[in-house]
């Protein structure tokens, strides 16, 4: 399989071929064009995009030999809304709902749409992000990839296959505001999510000048979205410029908790990238192909889902005709009459009554079962958990071994800092209401190191699930 994202002036192409072991043979290419190729998000030249397109494909080894392309296309290809799903609509009714929402939305009828929709749960809440790609920005599409003897087996959106790469770092009882950016060429574009999907459609592009820094102008950014009541709870950086980002003092500079690409993969979605075989041994460029990895996760996951089916439902709305089938009179009639008679007597047979007196058994006396009550388990996991780490006992790196030993734990995200002071005789634990059960789960795993810890609040505000204040008395 061929994944296939295209930008304004970028092409960027994953080559997949399965294995026998269930592996894939991967092979990756990418092109920057100084001409566009795409504007906003139609083919501006059918003949120079299918020559860019066959350019990349020839230089990535072993995907001339396949022709099935799952097509990516920037956001601004598609018409798109997003609705709450009401608690009472009938599974049934759900599809009119959704076409009747878009016929009130798109500037275009939906029926000259390819369209699909992508429905997530969270909170008892229900939310469909609905696309629709234009049939007649599809046709150039096709037209561009036939031009070099390639076939569209699915497409979708670049925002789904970004939404892919953190959806399993989401937590279902919270709706966080997300901003996914990739950051290359001083410059960093990217989305607004939340845990149902797109929030926002509009690309967000933020130029970033030689004099300043990204941690200063994303400052500025989330503080504009405070002003306009936009809260933003995680920023997730990608692009290859994101690889020397480090987490804790970029996310204490900008203010907003801030994962790393590179740190959520390898904790999330570690199974998927192990099924890549790259030539060479060598380790797959997440950050530069983020978006056709994302796809990839997406087409796993996603099987069913296709902008594609609405075409054939197009080419199927034929009549259909069925050959006549002509049966011999004889064996009818014999099945006829036996059935008949076989029904005569079953009713015979089932009014005649039978006066058989049966034993009477005396019931048992019911026996009071013991009840257990049940242990609560936390609706989290460890590796979800956002760690502080603070050093209050005044040994040099005694953070960063706290930090070591909760990785070791099991613990995910960490990011490490000094306390307001270095007096803290006893270590002390602030955590979030709902993450309380993480207590226990603290005491058991550092039971090695000392014995007890002051336990308080944390402010749901804060950008952290649990902040450990080290002290002297961690062994």
């Amino acid at each position: 399989m061929i994944y296939l994202y295209l930008d304004r002036n970028t092409i960027k192409l994953l080559y997949l071929k399965k294995t026998l072991l269930g592996q894939q043979e991967t092979s990756f290419n990418e092109k920057t064009y100084e001409t566009d190729l795409l504007k906003d998000g139609h083919v501006i030249n059918i003949d120079l995009l299918a020559s860019a397109i066959k350019e990349v494909t020839t230089l990535s080894a072993g995907s001339s030999s396949d022709n099935q392309v799952f097509l990516i296309l920037p956001q601004e290809a598609f018409y798109f809304f997003r609705a709450e799903v009401p608690g009472d609509i009938a599974p049934s009714a759900l599809t009119s709902f959704i076409k009747d929402k878009a016929r009130s939305i798109f500037p275009l009828d939906p029926d000259l749409c390819l369209t699909g929709s992508f429905i997530q749960e969270a909170n008892e809440q229900k939310v469909v992000s609905f696309f629709g790609l234009s049939k007649e920005v599809f046709n150039e599409y096709q037209q561009v990839l036939s031009l070099i003897d390639l076939k569209i087996s699915s497409v979708i959106s670049e925002t789904l296959a970004l939404f892919k790469l953190f959806e399993k770092t989401l937590r279902r009882e919270k709706r966080e505001i997300i901003l996914y950016g990739s950051f290359e060429n001083n410059r960093l574009s990217g989305y607004l999510f939340d845990t149902f999907g797109l929030l926002e459609e509009k690309r967000l592009i933020l130029e970033i000048k030689e004099e300043d820094k990204l941690e200063k102008v994303l400052k500025e950014e989330v503080e504009n979205m405070a002003e306009n009541k936009i809260r933003l709870n995680r920023i997730i950086l990608s692009g290859e410029a994101s690889e020397k980002i480090r987490q804790d003092t970029f996310t204490k500079a900008v203010g907003a908790w801030t994962n790393p690409l590179k740190r959520i993969i390898p904790n999330f979605y570690d199974e998927y990238l192990k099924m890549l075989v790259v030539e060479g041994k060598k380790s797959f460029p997440i950050l530069r192909f983020d978006v056709c990895f994302g796809a990839f996760i997406f087409h796993l996951e996603n099987p069913d889902f296709s902008l594609l089916k609405e075409a054939a439902k197009i080419s199927l709305r034929k009549p259909l005709f069925l050959p006549k089938l002509t049966l011999p009179k004889k064996p009818v009639l014999l099945f006829l009459g036996s059935f008949i008679l076989s029904f005569l007597i079953f009713v015979i047979i089932s009014n005649i009554k039978f006066n058989l007196k049966l034993p009477l058994i005396k019931k048992p006396e019911p026996t009071a079962i013991p009840t257990h009550t049940p242990i609560p388990t936390s609706s989290f996991k460890k590796e979800e958990l956002k760690i502080k780490v603070l050093n209050g006992s005044g040994i040099a790196g005694k953070a960063t071994d706290v930090k070591n030993i909760l990785k070791d734990k099991g613990y995910g995200e960490i990011i490490t800092d000094n306390a307001d002071s270095f007096d803290y005789v006893k270590t002390e634990v602030q955590i979030k209401k709902f993450y309380s059960q993480a207590v226990s789960m603290l005491k058991t795993d550092l039971k090695d190191y000392l014995t007890d810890f002051k336990e308080s609040a944390l402010d749901a505000s804060s950008t952290a699930d649990l902040i450990l204040i080290v002290g002297r008395d961690f062994k």
